[in-house]
């Protein structure tokens, strides 16, 4: 059950629900387990395990489990003692590297004697307080040592060593633990290439095919995304299956994507109750990515630990640590003898940061929360070496990313769908609230997806579709008087896990309701019948009482797919669907202490005279901003959209000795070198799209006069799309930085091959700070400027691992990385260098050691020896020279300028309603009044020009109307009276000229019925009259005729083409509106232009045309349309 309250963070209630139900289903995933254990494996009450599962919350049934269950649970959770066999553990005393436990296999596997390596000496004796250095060869024990002492013992898995006594290599995999070290050791495979350094660049080769893969992707689908990831799992690893396994909101499981080899059962779309991966494997998985069981019939291995110890090892960090026994019964039940586990762990909610960026004590991650599981399975016994399963772990931290992405695309669809219910809302306002909202269309069903909706008002019931009868009704409502009282109402997808008495009388037709209280006695309700979804479990269906199989109960002992249509449940009430009832339900309850009147409309006025003086303050801004760019130290240009140069200020004048009267109208392409035109080329077309790139990097011809071959300029640009008014895009600026001279000595740096000591140590300020790394990730190089803007000198650093160590998310870190995404990206572009692959420029920033942030450019290339082999990677920062970061403050300025505007008029739009409001209701007043037929007339042209202005206010996307995708709506209308709203708009302005409008239209089409669009017809002969009336001399006349042609196109249709004719005296319409009327000059359109070409549009879309004919002293719009007539006229 959801309750909401208008005064609750939807993410703090949403958090709560959830920890609520984690403790909850631990309990429960205690006392089944305890249950299977009591009963010597043969027992499991998988079908209880369902029926908690569905409401963890109430505990269905089934009585909580005492919390001395709960507490062994878990210590056999994380203390357990026994570990898988394919590997032998060791655990240490820190201090003197002692052995403080042992797997019991760890003496066979790593001090057994072979013939094949003589020993010298004692043999190594392996027991509790056995010296670990005396069990392998020199350099492992100081590999191991050197391991020891370092402070992220993690970044060095895996450390390769050799026995002493049978030279057989393992990897050791350290993790510390309170207390000691802990040792997994694993056996190299003869047919394995041992890896001689630490993990992370050498796996990553493993997983670069994979990874190119996923960041190849195009973003929107989160389906494709999860296939990719699937499928290239399962080439990278081998198994006989691979899914992505999702988690949902109550903790039930979902496979998105799945590979399998043929033969296998499909568990594809398949759902799995919460309890199937218990909460405590859940957290095991947030600290350990990467799990795998190579046989789950394999008999496990004890763990002995030194008696004297006062405290119990913890094995949860072990590679090797043991399943428990109910999983290995679970995975031979699916006939999945071995396993692959890839945690996938996302970012949830907003960044929680202590101060600002450049603040040493922020808190720069976000709240990570297990999304769900790459599950890889396999019908026989299988062994994924450790450097294939690092490689596994980087991938899915890739893959983690792009969920993130793809999480935040549907949240901002989200929003979207926000933004659409507030414009609804403010449709709802223009009705008779509260009668309006379930009398008219749209109404209060449209704001929510919902079955049916009732409003109780005054004691009277209003229902629209599917809803309890009365009386169902006001049992709720007394139920909500009595227990919900304090609350502005209740949201839930149960009414009978809300507690509703009633709620099995109302049968499988309703289910959830979102309920709000407008008044102490009226109401507005939601209702939403049964998901009436047909879920496919894993698992047989199981009745009260009945048994898996009919003889022993054992975990999911069926895993053939089953359907279950859930009756007992709604869809769930979203956070965003109920801050829409919420601003709807203050609306109404406003809605009885306001009434339109005058007093609305002077405020309005005030306003608008207000918002004049802010557009004249924006324009003076504008000229500033056109002085500081014209002046401006950075190079800037701008170009139209056909890629003409039409800016060029002084600085990249200077730069390329062109002038500026000398660049203007030439194309743009032709000022860069050639090798830089694609580049340029594809650049201009996305910023034409909406789309700017940032950081391009392109080189421009210079035109010195004085020398034959001038050098090319090096730019790095940030493009911008420059906009009109109305948002449409008429050009590209683009603001430059002139990195021509780094440039030369990072060419110069990297084609050294041997000593490059006395440039990188240069305090030349040209020098960009540079840091560098060997093949193995070790930090080899720091040079004076990387000192100079880190703070840290490089003897901090040198023999650091670079990534993780020196560069990390943690504040244990030297250069600490603002989020995961950035950390992963630096290493993926390492990766790519060191593997030989280029890599793009990218944005890259780190806190200093002083707390400043600093943002850069990140360029990392291969670093090779005179023989050209890969011997580590140098990484160049480019840094924002003062005079871009001030470039970049101008084009913020512009920005911010634009979107000044854009909220000028998304003002006026949303604030113009409310005067509109108020006139409605004076007219709908007046209609209930004693009128002459005069007045009744004169009401019924308010409203036709009352539902225009409504029609136009909704005109967000002028595109859709130029493009020709607008839908036309199909009436009924009298043409007469579309002609007197249409005139009556322009009477004002024709009054006080002195114009007469003389309407000739034909009595035989006063009284015609046509069908058609009537309010953008109306829209259209309005503008049109008002443009004449505008060009007429004081004093002379307008003259409006039409006539209509019908052609029949069935017994009761006819096709009416209509033609008017708006004549009016003087010389005409100036020449460039007409113009823009046609669609030329549309960058420099007037407000007259843009109102004629859109209207010009709405008559093509009624499949007619606009001409203008110009005669001696008068001239005339002919305007033809195609509408249809009923044959009943």
């Amino acid at each position: 059950m959801s309750s909401a309250q208008p005064g609750q963070s939807s993410t703090t209630s949403a958090r709560s629900r959830h920890s609520a139900r984690m403790i909850a289903q631990t309990s429960i995933d205690a006392k089944l387990h305890a249950d299977f254990e009591e009963s010597g494996g043969t027992s499991f009450d998988y079908s209880a395990s369902v029926r908690v599962t569905n409401d963890p919350i109430r505990g269905g049934d089934r009585p909580p489990s005492s919390s001395k269950v709960t507490t062994a649970y878990l210590h056999q959770i994380q203390k357990g003692k026994l570990i898988q066999p394919f590997g032998c553990l060791l655990a240490l005393d820190e201090k003197t590297f002692k052995v403080i436990a042992y797997s019991e296999n760890a003496p066979e596997m790593l001090t057994t004697v072979t013939h094949a390596v003589p020993i010298v000496g004692d043999h190594p004796f392996l027991d509790i307080g056995s010296d670990i250095r005396s069990i392998f060869t020199a350099p492992s024990s100081s590999a191991l040592q050197k391991a020891f002492g370092f402070g992220e013992v993690s970044l060095l898995n895996p450390v390769l060593v050799h026995c002493k006594t049978s030279g057989k290599p393992f990897y050791a995999i350290i993790h510390r633990v309170t207390g000691g070290l802990i040792i997994d050791f694993e056996p190299v495979k003869p047919y394995e290439v041992p890896m001689t350094a630490a993990g992370a660049l050498q796996s990553y080769k493993l997983a670069a095919k994979a990874i190119a893969r996923l960041q190849s992707l195009p973003s929107g689908s989160m389906e494709r995304l999860c296939d990719a990831m699937a499928q290239e799992v399962f080439e990278l690893t081998g198994y006989d299956r691979v899914m992505v396994y999702k988690f949902h909101e109550d903790d039930h499981g979902e496979v998105l994507a799945e590979i399998t080899k043929t033969g296998l059962d499909p568990y594809l779309g398949l759902h799995y109750p919460a309890t199937d991966i218990p909460q405590a494997a859940r957290f095991l998985f947030m600290k350990n990515k990467v799990r795998m069981i190579c046989d789950c019939r394999a008999n496990h291995v004890k763990v002995v630990q030194d008696k004297n110890l006062d405290f119990d090892l913890t094995l949860c960090g072990s590679t090797l640590r043991a399943p428990h026994s109910c999983h290995l019964q679970y995975m031979e039940n699916m006939n999945s003898i071995a396993s692959l586990v890839m945690s996938v762990v996302v970012n949830e909610g907003e960044e929680e940061e202590a101060g600002p960026v450049n603040s040493s004590s922020s808190n720069l991650e976000k709240r990570k929360r297990l999304w769900g599981l790459v599950v890889c399975h396999n019908t026989s016994p299988r062994f994924v070496p450790f450097p294939l399963r690092y490689a596994c772990e980087f991938l899915a931290q890739v893959f983690a990313i792009h969920v993130s992405k793809e999480l935040e695309l549907e949240n901002q669809n989200l929003e979207k769908n926000i933004l659409r219910t507030q414009t609804l809302l403010c449709d709802l306002l223009l009705r008779d609230a509260p009668l309006g909202i379930v009398s008219q269309s749209p109404n209060v069903t449209d704001l929510v997806k919902c079955d049916g909706a009732v409003l109780l008002y005054k004691n009277k019931t209003y229902k629209l579709g599917l809803t309890p009868n009365d009386f169902q009704i006001r049992d709720i409502v007394s139920w909500l008087d009595e227990y919900h009282r304090d609350s502005t109402g209740l949201s839930t997808d149960s009414l009978y896990d809300a507690g509703f008495p009633g709620a099995l009388s109302l049968g499988d037709a309703i289910c959830g309701t979102a309920a709000v209280r407008i008044t102490e006695r009226d109401w507005l309700f939601w209702f939403r019948a049964h998901t009436a979804a047909e879920i496919r479990w894993g698992g047989a269906k199981h009745e009260a009482g009945e048994k898996d199989d009919g003889r022993k109960m054992h975990p999911r002992s069926s895993f053939n797919a089953f359907l279950e249509v859930v009756k007992s449940r709604s869809l769930p009430w979203k956070d965003f669907e109920m801050d829409a009832i919420h601003s709807l339900q203050l609306i109404l309850r406003n809605s009885f202490l306001k009434e339109g009147g005058e007093g609305d409309l002077v405020r309005t006025r005030l306003s608008e005279m207000q918002m004049i003086e802010g557009v004249q303050e924006l324009e003076a801004v504008t000229s500033e901003m056109v002085r500081l760019i014209e002046t401006a130290t950075v190079p800037i240009l701008a170009v139209d959209v056909d890629g003409l140069v039409n800016g060029w200020n002084s600085k990249i004048a200077e730069l390329t000795g062109l002038s500026v009267e000398s660049a203007i109208g030439r194309h743009f392409l032709e000022l860069v070198e050639d090798t830089s035109a694609g580049v340029v080329s594809r650049m201009l077309e996305l910023a034409i799209q909406g789309k700017e790139e940032q950081n391009v990097q392109f080189e421009i011809k210079t035109h010195d006069q004085t020398t034959e071959s001038a050098s090319p300029i090096t730019l790095v640009v940030n493009a911008c799309a420059s906009k009109d008014v109305k948002e449409n895009i008429v050009g590209v600026c683009f603001i430059a930085q002139d990195i021509t001279a780094q440039k030369t000595i990072m060419d110069k740096f990297t084609r050294i091959q041997g000593d490059y000591k006395s440039i990188i140590q240069n305090p030349n300020p040209l020098i960009p700070p540079i840091f560098g790394s060997d093949e193995f990730g070790w930090c080899s190089e720091w040079n004076p400027a990387m000192t100079k803007i880190s703070g840290w000198r490089k003897d901090d650093v040198i023999n650091k691992m670079l990534v993780g160590e020196i560069f990390g998310t943690n504040k244990s870190n030297y250069c600490r990385i603002k989020n995961q995404e950035a950390y992963v990206n630096l290493g993926i572009a390492l990766n790519n260098a060191v593997t030989g692959q280029h890599s793009e420029k990218m944005p890259f920033g780190f806190l200093s050691r002083g707390g400043k942030y600093v943002e850069c450019l990140l360029c990392v290339s291969k670093k090779m020896d005179p023989e050209g082999s890969v011997t580590g990677v140098f990484c160049f920062l480019q840094l924002a020279s003062p005079e871009l970061q001030r470039a970049l403050h101008v084009q913020r300025l512009s920005e911010e300028n634009a979107l000044k505007r854009s909220r000028v008029l998304a003002y006026i739009r949303r604030e113009i309603r409310n005067p509109l409001s108020g006139i409605i209701f004076s007219r709908k007043m007046m209609e209930g009044t004693d009128l002459d037929d005069e007045q009744k007339n004169l009401l019924r042209t308010s409203g036709h020009c009352q539902r225009q202005l409504n029609k136009i206010l909704d005109d967000t996307d002028l595109d859709h109307i130029i493009e020709g995708y607008l839908d036309l709506e199909m009436v009924e209308f009298n043409l007469h009276e579309v002609l007197i709203a249409s005139i009556s708009q322009v009477m004002m302005k024709s009054n006080g000229k002195g114009i007469v409008i003389a309407d000739n239209l034909a009595p035989n089409l006063s009284n015609e019925t046509l069908y058609g669009d009537s309010l953008r017809l109306q829209q259209v002969l309005a503008a049109f009259l008002l443009i004449s009336v505008t060009s007429t001399p004081s004093g002379g006349s307008v003259g409006v005729a039409a006539k209509l042609t019908k052609d029949s196109i069935g017994q009761s249709v006819q096709l009416g083409h209509l033609e008017f004719r708006i004549t009016h005296s003087g010389g005409g319409v100036a020449q460039q509106v007409l113009d823009q009327m046609f669609g030329g000059d549309e960058a420099e359109a007037s407000d007259e232009g843009i109102s004629l070409f859109i209207c010009r549009k709405l008559v093509k879309l009624m499949n007619g045309d606009v001409q203008y004919l110009r005669e001696a002293g008068k001239s005339t719009f002919i305007i033809s349309v195609e509408l249809a007539i009923s044959n009943n006229n």
